[in-house]
């Protein structure tokens, strides 16, 4: 059975021109970037073009690049340096609906007495900006709010959001996490400070990341130790995985107008046959600017993993809208937070595509889901009355 992979915004699969790129660097050109000698440094050129290969796809300058192992590392890294630069300034704001690496960090720093506003979402998982207009003042040191959403797509408008919180002289960081690769970004012209990315996420191995620092901005390094990235991330480089992640950015550049075009023709199709063939079903994100490979759909009167475990015995991959999986019977905090109702946020289900995706793949996700939904609702108490009533 041949798996159609339809979870790309839990990680995705290394390009073979990425791997290609790396391979040399595990048993043939394994120096330290960091020696003096010509067998390092030859190293140290490919560590330098990656990292101008990373700058190029954010619009940035190599020189505000620092590498690191992960997006969670990144998003740590920049708010425990805003915290660190502001000793005075005992504020933290980020949203509802961030991703455990931002959320979980800044939950945890309460203990230790700092203050965190949690902004809200509408129905949608759009933010309101007059609520962080009013929350944002001179004792915030630093505002974390996503790019966009890992669970919708919702993308935000960080731009205005950047414009606010310069206002009141805070740091504003955003995990980029999802939207690097996906949709276009510029920091030259951005009020972003700090941003976060991950190499897994765009078509790169696990346990690479970056962190994009602008030149100017007051920082503390979270890693001390020796002076590689120029003293702000101590650590030897994993240079094999940031030669790859050199490469993944350079190839997500080339692919971005197929991400905007194709892909996301794929993903419309697809939630449109889907909303056409399925009754009572929504679009979680509907409505608001989302990536163009996303796609979470809720059903009522049935269980996302019970959709997940079938869908798996047709060899489709994608993913649940509910923390179920990680031990809880809750649906995810995301859909908690826009206050999707309960009947749909469990049956949640997220499909994220990638420029591997093929219209046959999107096909089969129609033709098998349909039956699916129907053969889980004539089990279900509710869902029976509502077929009745169709």
């Amino acid at each position: 059975m041949k798996e159609i992979y339809l979870d790309n915004n839990a990680t995705t699969k290394v390009d073979e021109a990425v791997f290609e790129e790396m391979r040399p660097y595990f048993c043939e050109l394994y120096g330290n970037p960091s020696s003096m000698h010509f067998f390092g440094g030859q190293v140290q050129k490919k560590v330098d073009e990656a990292r101008s290969r990373v700058a190029a796809l954010l619009g940035a300058d190599p020189s505000e690049i620092i590498f690191t192992a992960c997006g969670t590392e990144s998003d740590n890294t920049a708010i425990r340096s805003a915290i660190e630069v502001f000793p005075n300034r005992r504020h933290i704001i980020t949203t509802r609906v961030e991703h455990p690496a931002v959320l979980t960090l800044c939950r945890n720093l309460t203990k230790h007495g700092y203050r965190v506003t949690e902004l809200n979402v509408d129905g949608a998982g759009r933010l309101d900006l007059d609520e962080l207009r009013k929350v944002v003042d001179e004792d915030t040191a630093i505002v974390s709010i996503m790019y966009a959403n890992n669970e919708t797509g919702v993308v935000f408008p960080i731009e205005e959001i950047g414009q606010i919180v310069k206002e009141k002289g805070a740091l504003f960081h955003t995990d980029a996490v999802q939207a690097v690769g996906k949709i276009p970004l510029n920091m030259a012209s951005s009020t972003i400070d700090m941003l976060a990315l991950s190499g897994h996420k765009l078509h790169a191995p696990k346990g690479i990341g970056a962190l994009y620092l602008r030149k100017g901005v007051p920082f503390r390094p979270f890693m001390v130790g020796g002076h590689q990235e120029k003293s702000r991330r101590a650590g030897t480089e994993a240079t094999s995985s940031v030669i790859a992640l050199g490469k993944a950015c350079e190839l997500a550049g080339q692919h971005l107008d197929d991400e905007n075009t194709r892909v996301k023709g794929m993903r419309d199709r697809l939630e449109r046959e889907l909303m056409a063939i399925i009754p009572a079903s929504r679009i979680n994100g509907g409505g608001a600017e989302r990536l163009p490979n996303t796609l979470s759909i809720a059903f009522e009167f049935v269980e996302g993993e019970a959709i997940l475990l079938l869908l798996s015995e047709k060899g489709i991959c994608a993913s649940s809208g509910s923390a179920c999986t990680s031990g809880s019977l809750e649906p995810s905090h995301v859909l908690r937070a826009m206050g999707v109702p309960f009947t749909c946020a469990h049956g949640s289900i997220r499909f994220s595509l990638s420029r591997f995706t093929t219209d046959e793949e999107i096909n089969a996700v129609i033709k098998e889901l349909p039956p699916i939904i129907q053969r889980l609702r004539e089990i279900s108490p509710f869902g029976r009355e509502l077929l009745k009533k169709q």
